[in-house]
């Protein structure tokens, strides 16, 4: 817990200037954002290489500099917190986020013509206020999307983690790339487009969980995993406090509702 929470505030401090003290507040708010306080740990040591914590209102985001994408965007979401955001009117506002070093972040100029979809991590219709709403189109909450896949399938998926999200009070939620194979494609040579997306959850009442798994492509396909299976698939425990037998096991998520594009 020390090692985590020494780590975020050391890269927070680099990112934005702030003196030890606001960022140690800062830091404190950003744990809010993952089970008991832990942030996600690498499994894989090459996903450590030019990575960085950000903290943002509502959302954290580790984002690595070799991808030029989030490797993973966290959440805690509630009832409340969802009344809220559906009171906040959409503004798309993508931006690159230039306390990320130059030549590891993205820029709206690799996406533009690209055929892909600047796919949100954290979506922008759970964000609670205008200025987390405008944090959430920060490029490093945003990963290259099959633009069939985020408009239709991707956004049902989101809308029925909100559904469970009012079902159950609250609930944590962690949402990020996969990356498989020798070979991973790119836009402008320099943006990775993931394999697969996926949107892991945790109900830390019931203290149970599950994941949602899709093809980052056209098409309605997705599985429901265990938490376990994911965590071993992309090299990252999630969660580090939640146990290896609640993690095993795979409950019940609802079915995304297909309707139309966004």
């Amino acid at each position: 817990m020390r090692k985590i929470t020494l780590v975020l505030l050391l890269l927070t401090c680099c990112l934005t200037g702030l003196s030890p003290q606001t960022a140690t507040a800062q830091n404190q708010t950003c744990l809010k954002h993952f089970v008991d306080g832990k942030a996600p740990v690498f499994t894989r040591a090459s996903l450590q290489n030019r990575s960085v914590a950000i903290c943002y209102e509502a959302f954290a985001v580790m984002h690595s500099g070799v991808s030029r994408t989030p490797l993973w965007s966290a959440e805690y979401l509630t009832r409340n917190s969802l009344v809220q955001a559906r009171e906040v009117k959409r503004k798309d506002a993508f931006h690159a986020d230039e306390n990320l070093p130059a030549d590891q972040r993205a820029e709206l100029s690799d996406y533009a013509h690209s055929g892909y979809d600047r796919g949100h991590l954290s979506p922008a219709a759970d964000m609670p206020t205008e200025l987390s709403q405008h944090q959430s189109f920060s490029l490093a909450n945003i990963v290259p999307q099959n633009r069939e896949h985020n408009q239709i399938l991707w956004s049902a998926i989101e809308g029925a983690t909100r559904h469970l999200v009012n079902q159950r009070g609250e609930l944590f939620v962690i949402t990020g790339p996969v990356f498989e194979g020798d070979r991973i494609a790119r836009i402008n040579e320099r943006v990775f487009i993931p394999t697969h997306i996926f949107k892991a959850i945790y109900d830390p009442v019931k203290k149970e969980g599950a994941a949602w798994l899709s093809p980052n492509g056209a098409g309605f396909a997705y599985d429901v995993i265990s938490l376990s299976e994911l965590e071993k698939r992309i090299g990252i425990t999630l969660f580090p406090s939640v146990s290896s037998d609640v993690k095993s096991k795979v409950i019940s998520l609802p079915e995304p509702r297909i309707r139309s594009r966004k």
